[in-house]
């Protein structure tokens, strides 16, 4: 399965020169799975630096497998998979992952669950501090440093997730259906919210999703995971009839 075409281009407003550049992502002739139980053969995959690739594909056809691979979580079966050129031995602080489960430490505050990573990587507290209330100001939640996570709503703990992945300034985001369990209103505000936020911060981000229209309004490309195909989204970022004809390809496709 070859999804190699590499003709991305960053949207404006994407991820910018502000911050430090985004991670080159590659798998090489990978085959994914686990020992006697292959979920996915022959991938060529390039993730382009500061890019953001949405992949799609039905339940069941390695989204998440993948996203594991690329995290250093679960060494591929065969092939090679790459960051930087340099190959990918075990996870790195350079690549965070953010989940559909928000996986915040229930007896930490909101703002000691965004300062967790810092404090890992031996930050002082003042700098841990700062940046954990920057972010917070950033997702829209500084009065809400205090509170533990079960006194938030699901879209406001996956804004603290958010915060934490990218408070640590990591190079890649990868993220497994983030927003799958929002409502539809919230699942919208979270997308553009994640849009905001990425802005000016050169992150690459690859964002698993089973939806065709989360996957065209976020992503540069669309990787279609089942089908081999990797299709480029034009700009501007839309939710209407803009890219219907896109849509109907990937659906057509998958």
């Amino acid at each position: 399965m070859s999804l190699t075409q590499s003709d991305a281009r960053t949207r404006a407003g994407a991820a910018g020169d502000a911050g430090q550049p985004g991670a080159g992502l590659a798998l090489r002739g990978v085959r994914l799975g686990h020992r006697g139980n292959t979920v996915l053969d022959g991938v060529d995959l390039v993730v382009e630096p500061g890019e953001v690739l949405a992949v799609v594909g039905p339940s069941g056809c390695g989204k998440s497998t993948l996203l594991r691979t690329l995290a250093g979580l679960l060494p591929p079966l065969d092939g090679v998979v790459e960051q930087d050129g340099t190959p990918v031995r075990g996870p790195s602080a350079d690549r965070a992952l953010v989940f559909q489960d928000d996986a915040l430490l229930p007896w930490r505050t909101v703002r000691a669950n965004i300062e967790l990573p810092l404090a890992i990587r031996g930050n002082a507290r003042a700098a841990r501090r700062r940046t954990a209330g920057e972010w917070l100001e950033r997702v829209g939640l500084a009065g809400h440093a205090r509170k533990l996570p079960h006194q938030l709503s699901g879209g406001q703990r996956q804004r603290v997730q958010l915060a934490r992945a990218l408070a640590a300034r990591p190079r890649a985001v990868l993220m497994d259906e983030p927003f799958g369990a929002l409502d539809a209103q919230t699942r919208a505000e979270m997308q553009d919210l994640l849009v905001d936020v990425l802005a000016g911060t050169g992150a690459t981000v690859v964002f698993v999703t089973h939806d065709v229209d989360e996957a065209l309004f976020l992503g540069d490309r669309v990787a279609l995971l089942g089908a081999g195909v990797v299709v480029a989204v034009p700009a501007p970022r839309d939710r209407g009839a803009a890219h219907a004809g896109l849509r109907r390809q990937i659906i057509n496709s998958l």
